[in-house]
């Protein structure tokens, strides 16, 4: 059997490999004087596509908002492009924000607004563009991910599930991010669109070098998409590698959670292939 990959080791020096795109220590995260992470310690490496999954509840959407800033730390610490959070001018903490996307469970589209004016929102807030070039940007996005300019006055109302997902990923990556962040981007998709939605992931972080940090409880997105997995259990992360080291353990909630009754129809396929 493999070995997974211990967790809880400090690196040497800095604290942040030069192969590490983000890295958190000894973070703690909670609410109302109640912890959800304890302690939770973590590396993303460049140009992967990691699978971040968990209990519901458990702190996964968290720890994405925490990166982002969303939700104040309590303790420790996060770098990103080996750059401490926390040291950051007002300045420079924009200028690194502007090197990442992200796409919240459920899309999180501006209602109010249309496909067009979503996808261009990042650009308009961060940038000086023209009416032209914001027009070709934003219509280049909708390609990117599989739509076509006949959505570009819609509103999110007359938008399916899917196409809502497709229109959130093309806003998260306006300003052609380094980083991409998903919450749950399969969830509420039918499996058809799933599937898809995974090859477009896929397809996406080949083509423009990524490095995705995926929240998900989708099994078969773990199976297809992802370089590793990371598991959180009880506030920390109890293992990190590839899904058939996950398949491997015998640790008793990785069994729980990979071997369960939902799990049954998955366990044989193998993990991610590189093209």
């Amino acid at each position: 059997m493999n070995a997974l990959k211990p967790n809880g080791a400090k690196p040497n020096g800095s604290g942040v490999g030069v192969e590490n795109v983000i890295s958190a220590r000894d973070l703690v995260v909670g609410f109302h004087n109640v912890p959800v992470l304890k302690g939770l310690n973590l590396d993303v490496k460049r140009g992967e596509i990691l699978g971040f999954v968990g209990g519901s509840g458990g702190g996964k959407s968290v720890l994405t908002r925490t990166i982002i800033g969303l939700i104040p730390k309590w303790s420790g610490s996060i770098h990103v492009f080996g750059e401490d959070l926390d040291a950051l001018s007002e300045e420079d903490r924009s200028a690194l924000e502007r090197r990442w996307g992200v796409l919240f469970q459920g899309g999180a589209l501006f209602s109010s607004l249309t496909v067009r004016q979503n996808v261009q929102f990042p650009m308009r807030e961060n940038l000086e563009l023209s009416p032209r070039l914001l027009e070709e940007i934003s219509l280049a996005k909708l390609e990117m991910v599989g739509l076509h300019r006949d959505v570009l006055d819609k509103m999110p109302s007359e938008l399916s599930g899917g196409m809502v997902k497709r229109v959130a990923l093309a806003r998260s990556l306006a300003l052609d991010p380094e980083i991409l962040f998903l919450d749950e981007p399969t969830s509420g998709l039918d499996p058809i669109s799933a599937g898809d939605f995974d090859e477009l992931i896929m397809a996406l972080q080949q083509t423009l070098g990524l490095t995705v940090f995926m929240v998900t409880h989708d099994l078969d997105s773990l199976h297809t998409a992802c370089d590793r997995v990371a598991a959180l259990a009880d506030g920390k992360i109890i293992a990190t590698g590839p899904i058939e080291d996950m398949l491997q353990s015998d640790h008793p909630w990785l069994r729980a959670y990979f071997h369960g009754k939902r799990a049954k129809t998955r366990t044989g396929k193998t993990g991610r292939k590189r093209v």
